[in-house]
């Protein structure tokens, strides 16, 4: 089977699996690997076009490498024929290289990177640590940009300037506004400045059908990696209504603690599956997040 080309990796459904931790009585945590597995291959049964690990609902900023080497090992074992995305991001630029090195090594077929830090960084540093990555991979490189978890604020011109680089093959946006004539506005902006090759993708799952509306090409979605039945039907069907729900939930306890509960609810992920110091969502948040679930079909 040839190996996907990055259009058809960059487009419709991306899901974004948790990576569930178990948690021993003396409160130490170790990676599930199991329940990683089996939301990978829930994901690939649903037709998911890609599927991407080691994001931030992979809680890949809490992994240290070997356990993300031993993440992407399942995940690629556990889809077959279906492309997988690894998330390389890491405060230094050699460790980002590392990543890159396992996620290869792994049988990756493309790359999801956002610019980490602890001290601010500058423009021309963004440029160059997306300049290092894409010029020693031949995966596809996708541009994270999650400014509420890095601190870094893209802007339109910005993203050109390394779309402009060998391998970058996408952009994954933040949430778009409310509005939908701004949030058309937006995107249009992105893509003045970014070439027609490269794949533009919103993140931000309350965002997802604004996003899709608006000329994005993919979704890469938290709520898929658990509902990717559901997700795809979003993309296929412009249509956001069974998972409407879930949106006000996400908006106030944040969309990875929603997606825990979500897992750990339905049976597949153990309870309090978060890497501490994160903890889960309180029997009432989960209560409504078990009522918002009644909406959605198997």
């Amino acid at each position: 089977m040839p190996a996907p080309t990055a259009a058809e990796i960059f487009s419709g459904l991306s899901a974004f699996p948790l990576t569930p931790f178990r948690r021993a009585a003396d409160g130490t945590d170790t990676v599930d690997l199991d329940a990683v597995s089996s939301l990978v291959a829930r994901c690939a049964s649903a037709g998911a076009q890609s599927i991407t690990v080691l994001g931030s609902t992979g809680s890949y900023a809490y992994l240290d490498r070997t356990e993300r080497r031993d993440v992407l090992e399942a995940a690629v074992a556990a889809s077959p024929g279906s492309p997988v995305l690894a998330g390389v991001g890491a405060l230094r630029t050699s460790a980002v290289l590392e990543h890159v090195r396992d996620a290869e090594a792994a049988g990756a077929d493309g790359l999801l990177l956002a610019p980490v830090s602890y001290q601010p960084l500058s423009e021309d540093e963004v440029v160059g640590l997306f300049d290092d990555v894409c010029r020693r991979t031949e995966l596809p490189v996708a541009l994270y940009d999650n400014p509420r978890t890095t601190g870094f604020r893209f802007t339109p011109e910005l993203y050109g300037r390394i779309a402009a680089l060998p391998q970058l093959a996408a952009v994954k946006i933040p949430p778009l506004p409310e509005d939908p004539a701004q949030a058309r506005d937006v995107v249009a902006a992105v893509r003045t400045e970014v070439p027609d090759d490269v794949a533009l993708g919103i993140s931000g799952d309350p965002s997802a059908l604004r996003g899709l509306t608006s000329g994005c090409a993919a979704w890469f979605s938290v709520i898929g990696g658990v509902l990717p039945g559901a997700a795809r039907r979003l993309v296929e069907r412009r249509d956001d209504t069974e998972l409407t729900p879930l949106w006000p939930l996400m908006a106030t306890h944040g969309s990875l603690r929603v997606a825990a509960a979500a897992a750990e609810h339905l049976g597949l992920a153990p309870r309090d599956c978060l890497p501490r110091p994160l903890r889960g969502l309180d029997e009432d948040a989960r209560a409504h997040v078990a009522d918002a679930l009644e909406t959605v079909q198997p």
